[in-house]
């Protein structure tokens, strides 16, 4: 199958799940008797051509049956995604422009590897809901979607330097760090970060209300390089909103290049379970 890893027995799927790190990981839940599933198998190999950095998974459901049982599999093809053992999407049926359209949205930058600089944890954009974000006093040529995307372009303010950026998660994750990437003059000084507020805080509130931390950036923290927060308060985060106070050289208006969070998802897959469906060798399934 070329490069492709097909999966001869339930063991392996742990096996490669724990050696898969960050990537991003294709698993196409198949069965030989399934027209689908056959019809669409030379294009998950292409896929697998065409996106390098990422892991693709065949599963044969007869011969993987405890692990397309823990996967909620009822219907092939079903194709779920991974990362960091953590279930990010699920596609069922053999539609392949829909399945690299979710390879796309997951695959993450062309720009190299993945980024390893703050180690065991992932950029968190993926599991970042657009819709259910906010950002207050943003100007409208530059807006908080181009602070969040590595593409050109950046978020700024508009009448003043003070910024509220709400991001809303569309699961429940575990925050370890932020970067920012932003210039020495225009980059955020001192941040105030809440997380789970039920509505995005106006300036007054979130300027007297209690954070769940506060910083203070130095310039040398606007290249990008990992600022880490009390992990132990960011463990249970739904959304996120971070208030910029002020800028580094006190200028009209804060620009932010790039804006990413470093985190993992609250649930991840469990290996266990799958020796648990399996049952006491001898059993019968």
């Amino acid at each position: 199958m070329g490069l492709v890893r097909v999966l001869a027995e339930d063991s392996q799927f742990a096996a490669e799940m724990n050696v898969t790190g960050t990537k991003l990981v294709v698993v196409d839940f198949t069965a030989s008797w399934c027209g689908p599933c056959q019809r669409i198998a030379p294009f998950f190999e292409d896929l697998a051509r065409r996106y390098p950095r990422a892991v693709f998974l065949k599963v044969d459901v007869d011969q993987c049956p405890e692990t397309a049982a823990s996967n909620g599999v009822t219907a092939m093809p079903t194709f779920i995604f991974f990362r960091n053992k953590a279930k990010v999407d699920r596609l069922e049926g053999g539609n392949p422009e829909a399945l690299e359209q979710k390879v796309k949205q997951h695959y993450g930058s062309d720009d190299g590897e993945e980024d390893a600089s703050v180690q065991g944890y992932l950029d968190l954009a993926t599991f970042i809901s657009k819709p259910g974000c906010e950002c207050l006093n943003e100007a409208d040529d530059h807006p908080l979607e181009a602070g969040l995307s590595s593409n050109p372009g950046y978020l700024e303010s508009d009448c003043d330097e003070q910024l509220i950026i709400n991001l809303a998660f569309n699961q429940t994750v575990k925050i370890h760090s932020i970067k920012i990437k932003a210039p020495k003059d225009q980059g955020p000084k001192t941040l105030r970060l809440f997380i789970n507020q039920p509505r995005t805080l106006d300036f007054d509130a979130a300027e007297g209300s209690q954070a769940t931390q506060d910083i203070v950036l130095q310039p040398s923290d606007l290249d990008g390089n990992p600022v880490n927060l009390r992990f132990v308060k960011f463990q249970n985060v739904q959304t996120l909103l971070i208030f910029v106070k002020d800028n580094q050289g006190g200028t009209e208006t804060t620009r932010i290049d790039h804006l990413a969070v470093y985190g993992s998802p609250l649930s991840t897959t469990n290996m266990s379970d799958f020796k648990r469906i399996a049952g006491k060798k001898g059993e019968a399934h």
